[in-house]
C-alpha cells in the first residue's frame, strides 16, 4: 500500500473514531439520563471527568501520545482552574438538558456556538469580524428560533440549560485564548484536559453530595436490576475521553476547513441517528429551523475564512 493510501486510511479511521465517540457518548448520555432512570447529570459528568483524568495520564505519561507539558507557575494553574470550572458548567448544563430535550433539538441549539463565540470575542477582546461574517450569524440564530417553535418536545428549563451550556462552551474557548495566550503558557488540548479533569472532579464532588445525595443508592439499585449498568457507565465515560482524544487527532491531521465540514456533518448524523433510535417526534418546521442553523454555521465559517 502506498504512503498516500495509508495516510488516507489513517485519517478515515480517525474520523470514524471521532464520529462514533462523539455521537456514541451523546446518545448514551440521553439513554442513561432519560430512558434508563439514571437521572443524575452531575454524577455522570463526574464519571466522565474521572475517566478523562485517568486516561489522559496514561496516554500522555505512559503511551506518549503527546509530549507532557508541565505547569510553569501558580498563575498558570489558577487560569487552568478557571477554565476547568467553566468547562464543568458547560458539560453539566449539556447533560441536564438531555434529561428534558431530544438529542435532535439539543444539537440544533448546540450549533449556535459560533454565534456565542463571536459575541464573547467582541465583548472580551474587542475583536471585530467583517460585517459579512456577522451577517452569516443571523440564520444561525433565526434557525434555532424557528426550530424551538416547531419542537413538539420543547421544555423551557431544558432549553435554558442547553443555551447556557452552549454559551459556556463558547465562553471557555474565548477565555482559553486570553488566559493561555503567551507562548510559554500555551498547552495543547490533551495536556489541558489532563489538568482540567481532576480539578473538575474536585468541583463536582461536593455538588453531587449536595444536589444528588441519593445517587449511590439509586445507582446500586439500578445495577442490581440491570446487570449492564456498570458497563454502560464505564463505556460512556471511556467514550467521553475518546471523543476528546479523537477530536485532537483529527484537528492535528486535517485542515481547519476539513474539520469545519466534518463537524457540521457530525451534528446532522447525530440528529438522524437519534431520531431513528429514540423515535422522538419531529416536524417540518423543526427540521427547516435546524437546516437553516447548519447552513448559517457553514456560511459563517466560509465568511470567516475569506475575510480574515
Amino acid at each position: 500500500m502506498s504512503p498516500s493510501k495509508k495516510q488516507a486510511l489513517f485519517i478515515s479511521s480517525l474520523v470514524i473514531l471521532w464520529y462514533s465517540s462523539n455521537i456514541g457518548v451523546l446518545l448514551l448520555n440521553k439513554f442513561l439520563l432519560s430512558n434508563y432512570g439514571f437521572g443524575f447529570p452531575i454524577f455522570l459528568t463526574m464519571c466522565h471527568m474521572s475517566a478523562c483524568a485517568v486516561l489522559s495520564y496514561i496516554s500522555i505519561v505512559f503511551l506518549k501520545v503527546v509530549p507532557f507539558q508541565k505547569i510553569k507557575s501558580r498563575s498558570q494553574f489558577l487560569r487552568i482552574a478557571t477554565l476547568s470550572i467553566v468547562f464543568c458548567g458547560s458539560v453539566v448544563g449539556g447533560n441536564i438538558s438531555l434529561r428534558y430535550l431530544p438529542v435532535s433539538f439539543n444539537q440544533a441549539v448546540g450549533a449556535t456556538t459560533p454565534f456565542f463565540t463571536a459575541v464573547f470575542a467582541y465583548l472580551m477582546t474587542l475583536k471585530r469580524e467583517a460585517w459579512v461574517t456577522y451577517a452569516a450569524l443571523l440564520p444561525v440564530v433565526t434557525g434555532v428560533v424557528i426550530a424551538s417553535g416547531g419542537e413538539p418536545s420543547f421544555h423551557l428549563f431544558g432549553f435554558i440549560m442547553c443555551i447556557s451550556a452552549t454559551a459556556a462552551r463558547a465562553f471557555k474557548s474565548v477565555l482559553q485564548g486570553i488566559l493561555l495566550s503567551s507562548e510559554g503558557e500555551k498547552l495543547n488540548s490533551m495536556n489541558l484536559l489532563l489538568y482540567m479533569s481532576p480539578i473538575a472532579v474536585l468541583v463536582l464532588l461536593p455538588a453531587v453530595f449536595f444536589m444528588e445525595p441519593n445517587v449511590l443508592n439509586v445507582t446500586v439499585t439500578l445495577a442490581m436490576n440491570h446487570r449492564f449498568m456498570w458497563l454502560l457507565l464505564l463505556v460512556n465515560s471511556a467514550m467521553a475521553y475518546s471523543a476528546n482524544l479523537s477530536n485532537f487527532l483529527v484537528t492535528k491531521h486535517t485542515s481547519a476547513l476539513t474539520l469545519q465540514v466534518l463537524g457540521n456533518a457530525k451534528g446532522a448524523v447525530a440528529v438522524v441517528i437519534s431520531i431513528l433510535l429514540f423515535r422522538n417526534p419531529v416536524t417540518f418546521v423543526g427540521i427547516a429551523g435546524y437546516s437553516m442553523t447548519v447552513m448559517g454555521v457553514v456560511a459563517y465559517g466560509e465568511a470567516k475564512r475569506r475575510f480574515k
